[in-house]
């Protein structure tokens, strides 16, 4: 090969090269508007994710006050939730530039598969999220939270005539909780960020069958392995609680089943498109018999 020839093979890749830093410069203006958008209604986002460890501290009959132990905590916490919440606002216009990035190098019909997964995605993680704070997460921070004891006979008896009684009495030592603003957020978001992403599942598991790389006769026999996958998963991701673990697993083994029927759809697609091509392709040789000889 030429140097003539080596510098026109090397012009288009230099510029996808600069076509790609030109779309993540845009992807990181876009979170960076995000994260401050978000950052401004930080608190309120903040009361909204720990809501559900306030109700159960009030069905406990404790105190739903959170503290922070350092004083730099709740900022940290206010910058967690504005980066989570910044990546989703920005997600539209990440998904837009990954969209036009790779859109000329796709077919018509590519085009038209892909697009609808670029809106299912951000859906589906916004419809994980919703069922780990409303479902999910009231169940942990019960289980968790059943492990104090309940304090309002504690506060009485301190704050009556039986506190020198108790001061004496080591059988009357409570253990209640005091939960910080840093350890709720981190098993709130965990959650929210674990079931998200596990509900991204029927998007992937269609794209890698539209590119050939799964298909459903595959999935359906390593269906035994995948049950003690997502039985591992949902024992990391939950707490020690079977209620909790099982919901997750059916959730997830769910999700998988429904990534096998989509992956049987867009294998039946495949086959059609395929029989037209051969009845498209024995049309032309009928009406051009010749060119055969």
């Amino acid at each position: 090969m030429s140097t003539d020839e080596i510098e026109d093979s090397s012009a288009p890749l230099i510029e996808h090269l600069a076509e790609l830093r030109n779309r993540l410069i845009y992807c990181v203006y876009a979170l960076l508007a995000g994260v401050m958008i978000t950052f401004y209604f930080a608190d309120p986002l903040l009361d909204f994710l720990v809501r559900p460890l306030a109700k159960i501290l009030i069905e406990y009959g404790q105190d739903p006050t959170l503290i922070f132990t350092s004083p730099q905590e709740k900022f940290f916490a206010f910058f967690r939730i504005s980066f989570l919440g910044g990546f989703m606002l920005a997600f539209p216009v990440v998904g837009y530039q990954l969209w036009r990035f790779v859109a000329p190098g796709l077919y018509k019909n590519e085009k038209g598969a892909f697009l609808p997964f670029m809106v299912a995605s951000p859906m589906l993680f916004l419809l994980g999220a919703a069922f780990a704070h409303y479902i999910v997460t009231p169940l942990a921070m019960r289980f968790f939270v059943g492990f104090a004891d309940i304090i309002p006979a504690l506060a009485d008896a301190v704050a009556g005539d039986d506190a020198d009684v108790m001061a004496q009495d080591p059988s009357q030592i409570k253990t209640v909780i005091l939960p910080s603003i840093k350890e709720s957020l981190d098993i709130t978001l965990k959650f929210i960020f674990a079931f998200g992403i596990c509900f991204q599942l029927p998007v992937l598991l269609t794209l890698m069958g539209m590119a050939g790389l799964v298909s459903s006769a595959g999935l359906r026999s390593v269906r035994k392995y995948a049950v003690v996958g997502i039985l591992v998963l949902a024992a990391v991701v939950t707490p020690p609680d079977v209620i909790t673990q099982m919901i997750l697993f059916v959730v997830v083994y769910m999700l998988y089943e429904i990534s096998i029927w989509l992956v049987i759809m867009v294998e039946r697609k495949q086959e059609e498109r395929l029989r037209e091509d051969e009845l498209a392709g024995d049309g032309e040789m009928e009406k051009h018999p010749e060119d055969m000889e």
